[in-house]
């Protein structure tokens, strides 16, 4: 992947940069935000442009109101939220391209910011509309990208308002997420390993595959392992199942014979008789599941397999949970993996954790701080780890 032109040391001064952030944070009943760490991602870029006299227009989506006017998903608590960070207004539109934001726009002094209503209260945002995409376009003189979440999305906010401004660059965050996926992806230290967990397979089958050829060693936890035990002919009792992903599990089974990477799975599994955390549970071997039981965290003997795998790592990627770590009572498994990358990392190796369940569990546990990066892009990470090209990405200018 080619290098992309960036803002470090570009001074946009008098000029309208027109920004896609990724601001698209959980929010309580009340419409509080209940996690921060999108706004502060974007921090280091917002501050840098101000300072160099920009005025500045952020972009973002927030949820799905698939293209209509949902005041639950509205941008404003996000501009509030922003001011107070930054100790300065932030100015709101109430909406994206219309008359409102065209004022505010072009009422814009140096060093100030606005922030447009929820991009995909239009249905042209995800559609990638020639028109919306040029009315975004005419808004500011130049673009960057600091929404890496959204890069593998080809939207009008990510691809098409780049194309008629002519090119962008990338912003701090962005810039940052490319250099450490593409460290790994390029030219990794080695022993290269790659976690990944969750539910599903389906989603990851492409990176399952690419990673087998680029890692040593690929250790798979989380609910997806019982669709491979499936496939293995196993019983999984009541264990989630991707049903449809059954022939591509068998498909990667037959593929791991031959390629690069060693695939490690579970050899035992932490069962309960119904999902919750105080439910009876056991130890059994993943070939022992008994009916009426599910799988719920990998076991001890897996926990400290994997374990050993990681703390001889120079590079690990991980992504997804490795069982229901937020009960506690199924969390010792994804603790205890979690726990082993920040130790790797502490003696040396570069670790990339991707995707908000992987990083809940992160910062859960107090392991934030020691990785070296946490990726705001969980399907974008994903996608990028899998050789497949962003589309947020590729619109941007080469360095």
């Amino acid at each position: 992947m080619r290098a992309k032109q960036n803002i470090q040391g570009w001074r946009p001064t008098g000029t309208t940069v027109l920004m896609r952030v990724d601001f698209n944070v959980p929010l309580d009943s009340e419409r509080r935000i209940t996690d921060e760490t999108r706004i502060t991602a974007a921090l280091p870029s917002i501050r840098h442009l101000c300072e160099s006299g920009a005025r500045l227009i952020l972009m973002s989506h927030l949820g799905r109101p698939k293209g209509k006017i949902d005041p639950a998903y509205s941008l404003r608590p996000v501009a509030d939220r922003l001011a107070e960070i930054l100790a300065v207004p932030v100015k709101f539109a109430a909406d994206t391209v219309g008359p409102d934001a065209q004022a505010k726009a072009a009422a814009l002094k140096d060093g100030e910011i606005l922030l447009l209503e929820n991009l995909r209260f239009n249905p042209g945002e995800t559609a990638n509309d020639p028109g919306f995409s040029a009315a975004l376009a005419d808004l500011g003189d130049h673009y960057v990208n600091d929404a890496f979440g959204t890069a593998h999305r080809a939207h009008a906010s990510t691809v098409g308002v780049v194309v008629k401004m002519g090119g962008g660059r990338a912003g701090f965050l962005m810039e940052k997420e490319l250099q450490h996926l593409g460290a790994l992806l390029h030219e990794p230290a080695r022993p290269f390993v790659a976690v990944l967990g969750g539910a599903k397979v389906a989603g990851k089958v492409e990176v399952i595959l690419n990673l087998l050829d680029t890692v040593d060693t690929l250790l798979v936890g989380g609910g997806m392992i019982f669709t491979f035990f499936k496939a293995l002919g196993f019983n999984i009792g009541t264990s989630l199942l991707d049903e449809e992903s059954l022939e591509v599990a068998r498909e990667i089974n037959t593929r791991a014979k031959s390629s690069r990477a060693k695939l490690v799975l579970p050899q035992d599994c932490v069962v309960a008789r119904e999902f919750n955390d105080k439910a009876e549970k056991k130890t059994v071997l993943v070939s022992d599941i008994p009916d009426g039981w599910m799988g719920l965290d990998i076991g001890p003997a897996t926990a400290d397999r994997f374990e050993g795998i990681i703390k001889e790592a120079r590079s690990i990627f991980w992504n997804g949970p490795m069982g229901v770590f937020e009960l506690p009572s199924f969390a010792a498994g994804t603790r205890q993996v979690g726990t082993a990358v920040a130790r790797a990392t502490e003696a040396g190796a570069l670790s990339v954790v991707g995707g908000g369940d992987s990083v809940a569990a992160v910062n859960q546990f107090g392991l934030g701080g020691a990785i070296s990066h946490i990726s705001t892009g969980g399907g974008a990470s994903l996608e990028f780890m899998a050789g497949l090209e962003l589309p947020g990405v590729a619109a941007l200018s080469d360095a």
